[in-house]
């Protein structure tokens, strides 16, 4: 039944932010990245008037799950589509995919982004996605 989003929207002067949760497997490059902006233990956990917007979407463009997205309200550059498609298997964990990206669901849905994470444990209950349930089975890859 998965993938349908469940995308809240974070709006600031210059840029909009917005995170999918269902997309998320908690990798912290936001939190890491810029503390100021990305704080879980604050409400709203993201406030993207707290950093100039291209350090804002600089961050948003680390996550490799497509969990948070930005939107420029300024001249700013939008997020580049990349001109080739790689794919970067984590260790015991997802694939990360980053390009110019197509998925069409089971159901027929088309998902188009520029950064995912995929399941290749088969346990998610967000395929394609990861939902992080690699390490509740402790899922260990052949290869990677």
């Amino acid at each position: 039944m998965p993938p349908k989003s469940r995308r809240r929207n974070y709006t600031a002067k210059d840029i909009h932010v917005s995170y999918d949760i269902r997309r998320c497997i908690h990798a912290a490059e936001c939190v890491r990245g810029l503390p100021e902006v990305f704080d879980t233990e604050k409400r709203p956990w993201i406030q993207a008037d707290n950093a100039p917007a291209d350090e804002v979407a600089e961050i948003v463009m680390r996550c490799p799950t497509g969990a948070l997205r930005f939107e420029r309200q300024d001249d700013g550059l939008a997020e580049p589509v990349p001109g080739r498609t790689t794919i970067h298997p984590v260790k015991n964990g997802p694939l990360y995919l980053h390009g110019d990206l197509t998925i069409t669901t089971s159901e027929g849905e088309v998902l188009k982004d520029t950064r995912m994470a995929l399941c290749r444990c088969g346990a998610s209950n967000n395929k394609p996605f990861c939902d992080d349930s690699h390490y509740r089975i402790g899922f260990k890859a052949d290869s990677w």
